[in-house]
C-alpha cells in the first residue's frame, strides 16, 4: 500500500507559483461584475453616505470607474421610473440596495427587492420603477462605460400612436 498522499506526489501548488492565476485588479467576465456589484452592496460605508433623494428626477452619481466600466449608484423615491430605455452598447449588472423596484419588459413586470440582481446585454430594454410608498437605492455596473441610452415607445404608447415597437 502506498503511504504517500495525492498532495505529497503533485506537490504544495502554493509553492508552484507559475500555475497560479494573477489576481485581476480589475473585472472582465460577467461573473466578476456580478462580484464586484455584490461586494460594493455589502459595504454600506461606500455608498450610504453618499445617497441623496430628489422628488424632481431621479438622483444619480458615477461611485467609480475602471478601464472600461462604469458604477453608478441611483436613488429613486415613490413613482419615479427610468423610462423604457437600452443602454446602447454597453452590458450591465443592476443590484437592488435598498427598498423594492419593479422591472417592467416587454416579457412581464419583476419585481426586485434588496439583494436582487438583474443582469443585460446590449440592447436589452426594460423600465425601472419604484412602484413602492418607500425610497429604493439601487447600484449599476455598465461594461463598456454608458455612453448612450435610447429611449423606446413604451407599449401602451406604441399602441395609442399605432406604432409597431422595434
Amino acid at each position: 500500500m502506498n503511504s504517500d498522499s495525492d498532495l505529497q506526489i503533485a506537490g504544495d501548488i502554493l509553492e508552484v507559483l507559475h500555475l497560479l492565476q494573477p489576481a485581476r485588479e480589475h473585472p472582465t467576465t460577467v461573473a466578476d461584475f456580478v462580484g464586484l456589484a455584490r461586494s460594493i452592496a455589502a459595504d454600506r460605508t461606500q455608498w450610504a453616505p453618499l445617497v441623496q433623494y430628489d422628488a424632481t428626477s431621479r438622483w444619480y452619481h458615477r461611485l467609480r470607474t475602471g478601464p472600461g466600466y462604469e458604477v453608478w449608484l441611483l436613488s429613486w423615491v415613490p413613482g419615479q421610473s427610468s423610462g423604457l430605455h437600452d443602454h446602447g452598447q454597453s452590458s450591465g449588472v443592476l443590484t437592488v440596495l435598498e427598498g423594492e423596484l419593479s422591472e417592467r419588459t416587454e416579457r412581464g413586470t419583476r419585481a426586485l427587492s434588496p439583494g436582487a440582481q438583474r443582469v443585460f446585454a446590449p440592447g436589452y430594454a426594460h423600465d425601472v420603477v419604484n412602484d413602492s410608498l418607500e425610497p429604493a437605492i439601487s447600484l449599476h455596473i455598465y461594461y463598456p462605460g454608458l455612453t448612450e441610452m435610447p429611449m423606446h415607445a413604451s407599449q401602451s404608447t406604441a399602441a395609442a400612436q399605432n406604432v409597431v415597437p422595434a
